[in-house]
């Protein structure tokens, strides 16, 4: 018997409730996952979700963060630096490379705002459950069907 690790799962999805969605996701080469840049998914409340990524050196304007259908897709481009002729680097260990980070959403959850600060890109998540997929009471009667009776015998007038 085969013995599954269940953290690829909750590595890049928030919001599912459809197991056989993270089944799919699980499946894909795990290997080859990008660890840059590192990256926090927080549930902040019953509906709120919060990623958190580390994109110490980068810019606004070199951050692009888009979404599409199911797919958050944040991007990172640092732009050219003009050539410093008074620096010489002697350990360079903030990196500054292009990446893409792509997260898989559930159809529920909405990207509600992203934000910059201190080298973290902090980017706001809530679930939106429309009203006709949330639970419902049923009211039991006896004419719950609607079903009209009709009566065999006639009335007397």
């Amino acid at each position: 018997m085969r013995a599954f690790d269940f953290a690829p799962l909750l590595r890049s999805s928030v919001g599912f409730d459809h197991v056989n969605r993270l089944f799919e996701l699980a499946n894909r080469a795990d290997d080859a996952a990008p660890s840059y840049p590192p990256y926090n998914i927080e549930k902040r409340g019953e509906d709120a979700y919060r990623i958190t990524m580390a994109v110490a050196g980068f810019k606004p304007e070199e951050l692009e963060v888009t979404v599409k259908e199911n797919s958050l897709l944040i991007t990172g481009k640092a732009a050219e630096q003009a050539v410093e002729t008074e620096v010489a680097y002697l350990h360079r260990g903030i990196a500054r490379r292009a990446f893409e980070r792509r997260f898989e959403l559930a159809d529920t959850v909405k990207v509600v705002g992203a934000e910059l600060n201190d080298g973290l890109l902090h980017i706001a998540l809530k679930r939106e459950v429309p009203e006709a997929k949330k639970p419902r009471q049923i009211p039991i009667g006896s004419n719950a069907l609607g079903a009209t009776v009709i009566d065999a015998q006639p009335k007397a007038a």
